[in-house]
Formats: structure tokens, sequence, C-alpha cells
């Protein structure tokens, strides 16, 4: 019997959604005799069900978009950890309870009195949770242009200082479960209702000339509050570069350590701030006063006050109104942002909202466990069945359809999957999302087959001790495979 021919017996009955039903295949004694979808499975479990992973662990579902019959599954009713493809849970859940039109809304206020251009007191942030307030993102030098709308408002000075208002969220900052060494790296920034340059600068980093020399680096933007403890040094110019962010929470000391090869061209790496509201209110004020408005105070987070002030008589200053979710979840899904995620999430009221809806569209409350918006904790849990269910919601749904499609990288396009499947058949007809934590890799999202018909699919690996490109390298054969798939 050829391999082929092996691998298609050993395919004869595969599981469609874990232990709740099962694909009923004919038996086929050549491949000459076998069906398109027979040959589809025989191929698919050739990929995932061999020795090479036998210590690793898979979860796959395929599903037809409109027939809604099940092509393959493994292990699909099986908890994952998901990293990033969690975000598709909770762009999905945003979307369902703000709408897609939903907009972020900054507000600058103050309950001072303003005396022919002097404001007498302190002037106020309040943040409404938007993420978009970045010079990294779509819309840089918006900072600058509130301050200008102060301006306008006939404020030329401020006797007080600007304070920040993030009172919307809670405090607690990171999602459940991150890991420690994980914090000083600007994935994984504190969150805050207030949210600027997503709690994060950037380092550049410089080396010498050759070896010894010292590395150089500078922290942009200013006024994030870290104290940076240089120790990169420079090696030779034919050594590995390594470098390693080091800080402990309620700390601004940043601790840079590694290695730089001489003349390597500069590089950019990006670091969490200690407190992002803090962040947010000193950026602004340093805004305030390139606009030629004198500010007398420092700018402060309302937490700091023992008493915090009374905003009850506030007047508004000037507001700022983010773009709609449909453009923040297409920054959000194809540069992966943690920190979108993250106030997404809360901005809908957390996890128990998010379970809400995922329960009104039938999902089991075992097919998921939701520890943050981003996926970056290893707490999180999901089955390749639920985020099917997921996905084709997504997909019959009217009003997600176009905008959810919208925010998809496309393979050997664009975000994550640019360089994947880039120059296959696949490039152009896959829209997924990727999802990558320590021993686990995820990719799940639908397919345009050659054939015509649109798949949804799901594909977890966790537990396994490969290297990631060879389970990535696995996925994308089976994603190959399913593009080329004609019935």
């Amino acid at each position: 019997m050829t391999r082929p021919a092996i691998a298609l017996a050993a395919a004869l009955a595969i599981s469609a959604c874990g232990a709740s039903r099962t694909i009923a295949i004919a038996p086929a004694t050549s491949v000459a005799t076998a069906t398109p979808l027979q040959r589809l499975q025989a191929d698919l479990a050739e990929i995932f069900e061999t020795p090479q992973f036998e210590r690793s662990f898979w979860s796959v579902l395929v599903s037809s978009a409109d027939a809604s019959d099940d092509l393959y599954s493994l292990n699909a009713a099986k908890l994952m950890m998901p990293g990033s493809t969690m975000k598709v849970v909770t762009l999905a859940a945003a979307a369902e309870l703000l709408g897609w039109d939903h907009r972020f809304e900054t507000r600058i206020v103050s309950a001072a009195p303003l005396d022919e251009g002097v404001l007498r007191g302190d002037l106020v942030i309040i943040g409404g949770g938007d993420p978009s307030i970045s010079e990294r993102g779509e819309m840089p030098g918006t900072l600058k242009a509130i301050a200008r709308r102060v301006r306008e408002a006939g404020i030329a000075r401020i006797e007080g200082g600007v304070i920040g208002h993030d009172d919307l969220f809670d405090d607690n900052g990171f999602g459940d479960g991150w890991t420690l060494d994980n914090l000083p790296y600007g994935y994984a920034a504190s969150v805050s209702a207030l949210e600027y340059n997503e709690g994060s600068v950037d380092l550049v980093i410089t080396g010498g000339a050759i070896a010894g020399d010292p590395v150089a680096v500078e922290v942009r933007p200013e006024g994030s509050g870290l104290q940076v403890d240089n120790r990169l040094i420079t090696a030779a110019e034919s050594g590995t570069g390594a470098l390693k962010l080091r800080r402990l929470p309620g700390s601004s000391r940043l601790v840079v350590e590694g290695q730089i090869p001489a003349k390597a061209a500069p590089f950019v790496r990006t670091a969490s701030v200690d407190n992002p509201t803090g962040f947010f209110a000193s950026a602004f004020r340093a805004a305030l006063i390139a606009e030629g408005i004198q500010v007398n105070g420092d700018a402060a987070d309302i937490d700091d006050f023992q008493t915090k002030p009374d905003l009850t008589a506030a007047r508004m200053v000037a507001s700022h109104v983010s773009p709609p979710l449909r453009s923040i979840a297409a920054s959000m899904m194809r540069v992966s942002q943690n920190q979108y995620a993250e106030a997404l999430l809360r901005s809908i009221g957390g996890r128990g909202k998010a379970a809400e809806v995922l329960k009104s569209w039938g999902l089991a409350d075992d097919s998921y466990v939701i520890a943050d918006g981003s996926g970056l904790s290893r707490y999180n849990y999901v089955s390749s069945e639920a985020l099917v269910r997921i996905l084709r919601r997504m997909r019959t749904d009217p009003q997600h359809l176009s905008p959810f499609s919208a925010s998809r990288p496309v393979a050997g396009r664009d975000g994550p999957l640019s360089r994947r499947l880039a120059g296959t058949p696949a490039e152009g007809r896959v829209q997924a999302k990727t999802g990558t934590v320590d021993n686990a890799r995820a990719i799940a999202g639908y397919i345009h087959t050659v054939g015509g018909e649109w798949l949804i699919f799901s594909v977890l690996a966790n537990n396994f001790t490969a290297p990631p490109g060879t389970i990535d390298a696995a996925a994308d054969k089976a994603i190959l495979r399913l593009t080329t798939f004609t019935r």
C-alpha cells in the first residue's frame, strides 16, 4: 500500500467536533477510489498526526462556511492556549456590544474660572478608554491638535497643573496571568482609560564603532518618567546581538542589558512606562507648552490626590473623538496590538460581559476561559469549536461581515501574515489572526478555496518542543492544502 493510501486508511473516522459528533467516512482502498474530501482528510491527518508531533498537542477544525459541514477535526473540543487569536473573541464581543461606529471621547474640562485668558486652576483630561492616541498610529499629532483646541478656547496660561483622570477603568492595568518578565516590554504595557502611545516609549539603541564602546539609549518621547539603567555593551562586529529589559511593577527604573555588535545599524525596541495616566498628562502638558500656553503647575495622575478634585461643576474646554471601532479594529488585528484589545475588553465591562455575548451565540460556558483581552495571558483557553463558531457568527451576521472582514490580516499581504504563504496559491485567499505565546501557536480565520468555497478554520498547537517555525510550517502546509481543495 502506498503512503497516501495508508494515510487514507488512517483517516477513515475523523472526529468532527471533539466528543460531540464524528464524521463517518466510507472505507477507501486506494487513492484512485477516494473522494476529494477523503483525500483532503488523509492529507491533513498526515500533517498533524505524525510521529514528529507525538509529544505536541494539536486542535484543528475545518468547516464549510456555507454548508456548515465539518471537513476535518482533531481534538476540536479541547481547550487550548490561543495567544493573540484571543483578539478574535475580544473584537467579536466589542463589536456586538459597542457597534462598529462606536467612538471613544477624551474630554478636557476645568472647574476653575477663566479670566482674560488665564485659567485660575487645573486643567483635567478625562479618559474615555480611547487606545488610539499615539505618535505611532494613523493619527500622529493628536495631542498637539487637542492642545490647539485648548488655546482656541481662549486659554493662554494655566495657573494650576494638568491632571489625568482615568477613573473609567480600574487601576489594575494588567491582564490576569501576565508574567513578570513580560511587563517591561511595550507589548505588555499597563492599560489605562487615558492612554498615550499605547503606554510605552521607543528605545532607540545605537551601538559603538568598536568592541568596548558605549551603547547609546535614547528614550522617545520624553515625559515617561523612566530612569534608564544602561548596561549595554558593544561586542565584536561578528558577535551576536542580545537585549533584555527588566523593570518591576511600581518602579520607574528600567534596566537595559545585553550586547550590540559593533557598527550595527540603530534599531528601536519598545518599553512600557510605569504610569500610563501620568505619561499622558505629562505629554499633554508638553503639547500645551509647545502651543504657546504657559503651564505653571506639574502633570499629575488624579490618583495622586488624597482628595480628588470636584468636577461636578466643570465645564468642557475641548474634546477629542477617536476614529470608529472599525478603524481601531483594523489596527488592532493587523498589528496585533495588545493594549487596544485590553482597552476594548474594559470598555464593554470586562470578561463577564464578553461571556454574556458568547452565551447568547450558543457557545458552551466550558468551551473558553477569558483571562484578558489580548491573549498575552497563559490563563486564556479556547477550543477550536468555539473559535469556528465565533468566526461563523461574524460572517453570517450582516452587521459584522464587512467590518470584521476588513480587520483581518491577509496571507502574503499585510500584518503578521505578510510573509506567510506569500507566492503560493494561498496568497490573498486566507484571512486569519495568528497567536503566539511560549509553546503555543495559533491561526484561525477564513479560506477562499480555488474551488470557490469559503472555509472557516482553527489550527491551535500547544505543549510542543519543536521550533515554532516547524509548527508554523505544518499549519501553513495544511492551509495551502485547504486552499487548493475542490469538491
